[in-house]
């Protein structure tokens, strides 16, 4: 008995060693398996629970008018993205998901087909989505379907603002515009933090904020948002009265060099760019070029002045209504005969304008359109921007000179017009242009005569008297001056018939200039072409309203 139980011991001790031995055994091959035959395993857990350092997105910063109401703001929103390997919808909530991000069922599953044989593991589904929507499709609770916040651009003026403002990416990066020019200064800096991540990208935890994200400027422009609607509105019904191809309009704060509008038809919906194309999405205003045509005679009568060949009271024999010069030919509408200098401006006389042209030295008209701006950018630092052309030519000819004197052969933007003709209402002095709400008036340079400033203004205002191109045109309270302008356009065969550049620029009120309105009309096609018949009622329109806005005390007795 003693000797059975003595060996039943002996055997369960050994059976015992034995099942340890074999476990330890089993332990060290396994430790040896993964240390050293099968590291995928290890390296595949290591992967999965991973210490990363992420950025964390800052918030755009505003963009305001001058009186501080938002013109482009973020909100916030979400992005949808899933995990291909584990999407697996049950009945019904693929339709729900579709429904939701406005895709179609058989979309998303080719989405997730395609992706699942590239064994990607990240596909955004859609971007931008609202918080609401983003809620709903939480709540379908559908596996590999994940959500993340993200900042999206909203602009409220719409297509009122949009050359102006631009438009971001769906990064809440900037594109077009002031969202562009300015995205250094909008966008701020992003915040540092240590993480962990599973394999697939999801934060698992937050470690440690390195540095906490800084929020972007906000941006301050001299747009007043009332005059920029105004300008918008009366644009687009010149240019859809008068069946016209496009239109840009420029409102300028002559004190102080301020854009309060710059506007062009047509626009789009920079929150909506589905529709949008190419030619209504750049601004006019300062990307297209044109031969501004008789709005030059301003400066062409100046340089004479600045002379001192021409005087005010001076006439100019402009019979028979035409002359040749060299091989062509310069002529007006009709035979005006013997006239003054502030008929040729009413009459916008062709043969006045070239006979003082040509009685001055070659350079004189040159030096005069450069110094107010002609030929150079305005430095407003818009994308796109272009300087427009003026070459100066040694030695001149005479028909390319008489040319241009009444605004051919030289090319200008609708912005560069209106600065010009800010030197005029600004006593001589030309001020720099600004996109940007000023503190202050700027320092302005001195490039015209003061005396031939004041001058000017007293002969632009006889455009606006009877027998004047503009002599339809009256803003009530306030006397007005400025210049009607028709160009032919060119095109790839030379100036085209019956295709024309309607144009527009005043000043008011004239015994005390505050507001310049610049108004380009593109190709109309209805009964009318001449700029005082064309653009002069879009003028007369934001003019008046403009000068309402900002309160300007009238000058003029109201008829």
């Amino acid at each position: 008995m003693m000797q059975e139980q003595t060996a039943y011991s002996s055997a369960r001790f050994y059976l015992m060693l034995s099942v340890i031995v074999l476990a330890v055994a089993g332990l060290s091959w396994r430790v040896f398996d993964l240390a050293i035959l099968d590291q995928h395993f290890l390296r595949q857990q290591g992967d999965e629970r991973v210490l990363r350092l992420v950025a964390t997105p800052s918030f755009r910063g505003m963009i305001v008018d001058r009186n501080g109401f938002p013109l482009a703001v973020s909100t916030a929103v979400f992005s949808t993205w899933i995990n291909p390997q584990e999407f697996n919808p049950a009945p019904g909530q693929l339709s729900s998901l579709a429904r939701l991000t406005g895709m179609k069922s058989r979309e998303i599953s080719a989405l997730v087909k395609t992706n699942q044989k590239k064994k990607r593991e990240f596909v955004y589904l859609k971007r931008s989505l609202s918080p609401e929507t983003a809620n709903q499709i939480k709540m379908l609770g559908i596996p590999g379907i994940y959500l993340q916040q993200e900042y999206h651009r909203y602009y409220p003026e719409g297509e009122v603002t949009a050359h102006v403002i631009g438009f971001t990416n769906v990064d809440d990066r900037g594109q077009e515009g002031l969202e562009l020019a300015y995205n250094k200064w909008l966008q701020g800096e992003p915040g540092k933090k240590w993480v962990i991540k599973d394999r697939l990208g999801r934060v698992i935890s937050d470690v440690q904020t390195i540095q906490d994200e800084k929020p972007g400027n906000d941006l301050v422009l001299s747009i007043d948002r009332r005059i920029q609607y105004l300008a918008y509105r009366e644009l687009m019904s010149g240019v859809m009265e008068n069946k016209a191809k496009s239109g840009s309009v420029i409102v300028l704060d002559a004190k102080t060099g301020e854009i309060l509008a710059m506007v062009n038809v047509p626009s789009f919906n920079p929150n909506n760019r589905s529709k949008a194309n190419p030619d209504s999405i750049r601004n006019r205003a300062v990307t297209d070029i044109f031969e501004p045509g008789s709005t030059i005679k301003a400066f062409t009568v100046a340089s004479g002045l600045e002379s001192g060949r021409i005087k005010p009271n001076s006439v100019i024999d402009t019979s028979p209504g035409w002359m040749r010069v060299g091989r062509n030919v310069v002529k007006d509408e009709k035979n005006n005969g013997i006239i003054d200098i502030a008929t040729i401006l009413s009459v916008s006389s062709n043969m006045g304008a070239a006979k003082i042209v040509l009685s001055l030295p070659p350079d004189q008209l040159w030096s005069m359109l450069h110094r107010v701006g002609f030929g150079e950018s305005s430095g407003i630092g818009f994308p796109g921007e272009q300087s427009g052309i003026l070459v100066k030519h040694n030695p001149w000819g005479s028909f390319i000179l008489a040319t241009l004197a009444f605004g051919y052969g030289l090319s200008a933007t609708t912005l560069q017009i209106a600065h010009a003709y800010s030197v005029i209402a600004n006593n001589g002095e030309k001020l720099p242009v600004s996109l940007l709400k000023l503190d202050k008036p700027p320092v302005g340079e001195r490039v015209m005569d003061e005396k031939v400033a004041q001058q000017m203004l007293l002969l632009l205002e006889a455009v606006f008297a009877k027998g004047g191109t503009a002599q339809t045109i009256s803003v009530p309270g306030y006397r007005v001056a400025g210049k009607t302008g028709t160009s032919k356009k060119v095109g790839d065969g030379g100036y085209e018939k019956h295709r024309y550049m309607s144009s527009m620029v005043g000043i008011a009120p004239l015994t005390n200039p505050r507001v310049i309105v610049t108004v380009v009309i593109n190709d109309p096609l209805g009964k009318n072409y001449y700029g005082g018949l064309v653009s002069g009622p879009v003028f007369q329109r934001i003019m008046e309203g403009t000068l309402r806005i900002l309160d300007v005390p009238p000058d003029a007795p109201v008829a």
